[in-house]
């Protein structure tokens, strides 16, 4: 679709918002003893709450961008590369492993890019009854959402300067992987903070954390949101190199991003 203007993205931040949160109490009503559960290609799993999110946030979107393009993990098979202008990149339950095992840590993560480069970003953490958003250029926010979807107030969020040591390192808590550990590992007395999910940008965001390392191919879907959300906080998210991102662009047969780091500090030695 054609590109989205800087007005149009601000003003779809409140609707994204109260979209994620509404999707975030449809997965919270969902009942691990009653949830069916059922395998992908790769081998990951997807449950009613993925598939009845993004119903939820699909629809949505349609009724807000009616010319959208749509990227969702949940609908890949549908997708056309490559993207162009402004599309929106969708993960309707990000960290179904959390999810299915009663953990807190998983989130719903909408994305607004345009040409390539995420610009919004919105991270709804359902169960910690909270969202991050962020608009590049703008900055970032931490609401506290109700059981009901009812949002609070917004309270603006930056990331921290690089103090000099120890680095505080968000890692996964589900899907480690041996590059990101020795990065980590070149950094002295570094500290790891498993997190699931999305909340690892969130916490960069926050200023919780120093760099989030993920030298290995993950899904566009589980990075565009926190990319936005990051870099509105002051942060910056590179490739291994220092290198941009690039979104929208089929590689190997799936829209994977090769490699990540996200940086609190833009400044701290790489």
């Amino acid at each position: 679709m054609p590109v989205i203007d800087l007005k149009t993205v601000a003003a779809l931040m409140d609707p994204l918002t109260a979209l994620v949160a509404k999707a975030g109490k449809a997965v919270l009503s969902i009942k691990n003893d009653h949830m069916k559960i059922s395998g992908k290609a790769d081998g990951s799993p997807v449950t009613d709450a993925d598939l009845a999110s993004d119903a939820i946030i699909a629809e949505g979107l349609a009724r807000l961008c009616p010319d959208a393009s749509l990227l969702s993990e949940e609908r890949v098979h549908l997708a056309t590369p490559p993207y162009a202008g402004s599309f929106f990149v969708i993960d309707p339950l990000d960290g179904t492993k959390e999810f299915i095992a009663g953990r807190d840590e998983f989130t719903i993560n909408v994305a607004l890019v345009t040409d390539g480069v995420p610009q919004l970003g919105v991270i709804g953490a359902p169960a910690l009854g909270l969202i991050w958003r962020g608009l590049v250029g703008h900055g970032a926010e931490r609401l506290a959402v109700a059981s009901d979807a009812s949002i609070g107030a917004a309270a603006p969020i930056r990331t921290r300067r690089f103090p000099g040591a120890p680095w505080i390192a968000a890692v996964s808590r589900s899907h480690g992987d041996s590059r990101s550990d020795a990065f980590i590992t070149s950094r002295p007395g570094a500290v790891r903070k498993p997190l699931g999910s999305a909340v690892k940008f969130c916490r960069i965001a926050e200023g919780g954390a120093d760099i989030y390392p993920r030298l290995a191919p993950t899904g566009e879907w589980d990075v565009a949101a926190g990319h936005a959300l990051v870099t509105a906080a002051g942060g910056k998210i590179t490739d291994g190199r220092g290198g941009a991102l690039r979104f929208g662009q089929s590689r190997d047969g799936g829209f994977l991003v090769p490699e990540f780091i996200a940086w609190g500090d833009p400044s701290a030695p790489s």
